[in-house]
């Protein structure tokens, strides 16, 4: 744990990164997640977005959310975030505290974060805050490794703590038990520095030093070049499954 501690608190270092290459998150994912929480009046809901990063997924919250709080711990990444979403407040917090009153959210979300935090901590914090008929929902953006060019990349650069948990069923605690899950299948396109940049942003990247990076990102250039799906492509279709999971207070 005090290892995953080391990477969660990296991504700062990488933030520009972070921001060029993390892809987005489709429409019908955050929609379908909004829906699942249920306000007295049917109004927008107020939404938290944990461990917000660069703001790659509090962005599509704006627009269908009657407010947006980020709560995200690293403070180069809040400020990158706070520049692309001025609209939005952002907050220093962790999952396991929460700079929040009780019931003060109708969604507690999670993208690509929850798989840093002290499930038992996190989940009696998201329950805390959430309101009557509110929801948790917890979001990963997952390569689609039945492709075989996506199954070769992960070879080259190497599966990382998101990659190897568990997103079909991940497990939350009480008060809290899960209630739903859908996927969404998507592509994102890149170019080659985009691509570049998605790489060096994972936090086992980050950690390398200068040469065992640069030969890791010569693999993925030669495997760029090479695989016959890829070779003369300057855009690259990165096919994604996007898992959401609802959980609810029991």
């Amino acid at each position: 744990m005090a290892k995953e501690r080391q990477y969660a608190q990296s991504f700062g270092a990488e933030a520009a990164a972070y921001d060029a290459g993390r892809p987005g998150y489709p429409d019908d994912a955050v929609e379908w997640l909004l829906s699942q929480a249920a306000t007295d009046d049917g109004a927008r809901p107020d939404v938290v977005d944990v461990g917000a990063g660069t703001g790659k997924f509090t962005a599509s919250l704006p627009a269908r959310s009657a407010s947006v709080v980020a709560v995200e711990p690293d403070a180069l990444l809040r400020e990158r975030l706070a520049r692309n979403l001025p609209a939005v407040t952002a907050v220093e917090g962790t999952g396991e505290r929460l700079p929040l009153g009780e019931d003060s959210a109708d969604v507690v979300t999670y993208a690509q974060s929850w798989h840093w935090v002290d499930v038992e901590a996190a989940s009696r914090e998201a329950a805390r805050v959430l309101r009557p008929g509110g929801v948790l929902a917890l979001v990963w953006n997952v390569r689609d490794e039945s492709v075989d060019w996506v199954h070769r990349l992960t070879e080259v650069i190497g599966a990382s703590i998101a990659d190897e948990y568990e997103t079909v069923a991940p497990p939350v605690a009480e008060p809290l038990r899960r209630d739903a899950h859908a996927e969404f299948r998507w592509t994102n396109e890149l170019d080659r520095p985009a691509l570049h940049s998605l790489v060096t942003s994972r936090s086992s990247v980050i950690a390398l030093d200068e040469p065992a990076r640069a030969e890791l990102l010569a693999g993925l250039d030669e495997l760029l070049d090479t695989h016959p799906e890829l070779a003369g492509l300057d855009r690259y279709p990165l096919p994604y499954l996007t898992r959401v999971t609802i959980a609810r207070p029991i």
